[in-house]
């Protein structure tokens, strides 16, 4: 039996000019700062000797190996990356960028969410990909319109009760 498995789908390679300065301010502090702390600090634990007992150069080597990572990723998706600038012509109508304010129509529970690109996604703020079920459900949606999205729970149905462009 084989193990190859079909490429996952690529995300989307859109963001907000805020999370795009953001992901730059990450991959500096990454390179410049953090990386250097760590490899001195690698050089440091190597220096003490007897390295298959040291756990002090074994977590400073996967410390260097998730940075390294981490650097590589943000060095090949950046240029990828297009930058979402301004605002729609259309103000009532949801695209990427809009915070949006939802009603569960199961619930008649509220919930305001920002459609934002898959590398500045924060559940806790609201910003919610637009590679999701709920996003890709909302894009082109007006004011008051009804519609279903496919979420983990299973179908449940929505209202827009409010589009905003001016947060961020």
């Amino acid at each position: 039996m084989s193990r190859w498995r079909p490429p996952a789908p690529s995300s989307t390679a859109i963001v907000t000019r805020e999370g795009f300065e953001k992901l730059k301010a990450e991959l500096d502090h990454l390179w410049h700062t953090l990386r250097p702390e760590v490899v001195k600090a690698l050089a440091a634990a190597a220096a003490e000797g007897d390295r298959s007992e040291n756990a002090e150069y074994t977590y400073r080597k996967k410390q260097l190996g998730e940075i390294d990572r981490r650097v590589r990723y943000l060095s090949k998706r950046i240029p990828a990356l297009k930058v979402a600038e301004g605002t729609p012509a259309d103000r009532d109508t949801v695209y990427f960028g809009a915070e949006v304010e939802v009603e569960n129509l199961g619930t008649g529970e509220t919930v305001r969410y920002r459609i934002v690109g898959p590398d500045e996604t924060d559940a806790r703020r609201g910003w919610i990909s637009i590679d999701s079920p709920l996003a890709r459900a909302l894009l082109k949606k007006k004011l008051d319109d009804e519609f279903e999205a496919e979420l983990p729970a299973g179908r449940t149905r929505f209202a827009v009760t409010g589009i905003d462009y001016a947060s961020g």
